[in-house]
């Protein structure tokens, strides 16, 4: 079984409860073994997505907690094998299926920023009854420990990979066509992410505060801000208060394919944030050959290899922000080899394949254990 917040949505949390749907779904397929998803945020009514060659249905309650958790403690009485939960904050439906059913072995999937500092009741301590507790960068894992004081020998640390819909594009990538508003010429600074008061820890707002800064060396070169939210009106009054309109364009909404062309047709890509469990789009952008700006916090660095794959930086600062995108812009051949070693290590490390098969070994670990 598994939990999710939501699998049709846009956002990172998002695109990696699809990718875990799609592991288990396989897995399960593989093994004679059924297999049910209920998504509590979706729309109500039985949903059909693709991932892949993986195809898999989930069971959505538009935002209805307690039909959502009825349902799965009903589910609970066909004695799952295994419960999944995508997010920490569906740990205490877990442990309320365990008064139906006590055998199944649990696991919950953490992201980042929600598990930075402790969890009260009835979050936490659900949080720790669960059997495994995974965690996508050595940043979350270590903040699961002492954050959230779960033993160390029930965290392990999974990194997300691509999603193969993307690695097909990425494989077909001479077809991609630009989204209009896309600049036609000069130096291109790519940044993507959802622009929310609540997610202000991106760091659009340095991106954009660095960009006047960046001109007086590179007259032309662009920031493009794909994403969209209810902070992108403030983003759009600091370009104008910056006066730097024709430099920034707000692009939202976009295709799978305009935004791989996007990522095809940067010169960098920058997200200067604080608050990432991981980064999917720093994978994405590497993946195309690109060189990265990212901030040093959570789990970037385990992604940007500072001085070889991008540059580090400290969120907020905008004078080492502007230095290192002056230092990519102003070298291509460097640029050049940055992409390239980002390129070579998404590659090796954080293909769909190499996701997949690390997700499965999870499973036939947990599952051993059974009771």
């Amino acid at each position: 079984m598994g939990l999710f917040t939501d699998v049709l949505s846009a956002g990172g949390v998002q695109r990696a409860s699809r990718l875990v749907a799609a592991v288990t779904a396989q897995f399960a397929s593989d093994r004679g073994m059924a297999v049910r998803f209920f998504s509590l945020n979706d729309p109500r009514g039985l949903h059909t997505v693709r991932v892949g060659s993986v195809e898999f249905s989930a069971s959505g309650y538009a935002r209805n907690k307690t039909q959502f958790a009825l349902a799965a403690l009903r589910a609970a009485g066909h004695k799952p094998a295994l419960v999944i939960a995508l997010h920490p904050h569906l740990s205490p439906v877990v442990r309320i299926m365990r008064a139906r059913n006590r055998k199944f072995r649990s696991i919950v999937f953490t992201h980042g920023v929600e598990v930075w500092k402790p969890l009260g009741w009835p979050r936490g301590p659900a949080l720790r009854h669960a059997d495994l507790v995974v965690g996508p960068s050595a940043d979350t894992v270590q903040r699961l420990i002492s954050e959230q004081q779960i033993r160390p020998d029930k965290v392990k640390q999974l990194p997300w990979g691509l999603d193969p819909e993307f690695e097909a594009r990425l494989s077909a990538r001479a077809s991609h066509s630009l989204p209009p508003g896309f600049p036609s010429a000069g130096r291109i600074i790519l940044t993507v992410g959802r622009w929310d008061s609540s997610e202000q820890y991106k760091g659009a707002d340095t991106l954009i505060t660095a960009l006047p800064r960046v001109l007086e060396g590179e007259p032309d070169a662009s920031l493009v801000l794909v994403g969209d939210g209810n902070d992108r009106p403030r983003l759009e009054r600091l370009v104008r208060d910056l006066d730097i309109t024709e430099h920034a364009h707000f692009l939202h909404g976009l295709a799978p394919e305009h935004l791989s062309a996007c990522y095809a047709n940067c010169d960098v890509f920058a997200l200067p944030s604080r608050g990432e469990g991981f980064g999917l789009v720093f994978l994405e952008a590497m993946a195309y050959g690109r060189p990265v700006v990212g901030g040093a916090h959570g789990g970037i660095p385990d992604i940007v290899e500072d001085g070889a794959t991008g540059l580090l930086v400290r969120h907020g600062d905008v004078e080492s922000l502007t230095q290192a995108l002056e230092s990519i812009l102003g070298d291509p051949e460097r640029a050049r080899e940055m992409g390239a070693r980002g390129r070579d290590r998404v590659a090796k490390e954080f293909s769909f394949k190499r996701f997949q098969s690390g997700l499965a070994n999870v499973f036939r670990d947990v599952l051993a254990q059974q009771l």
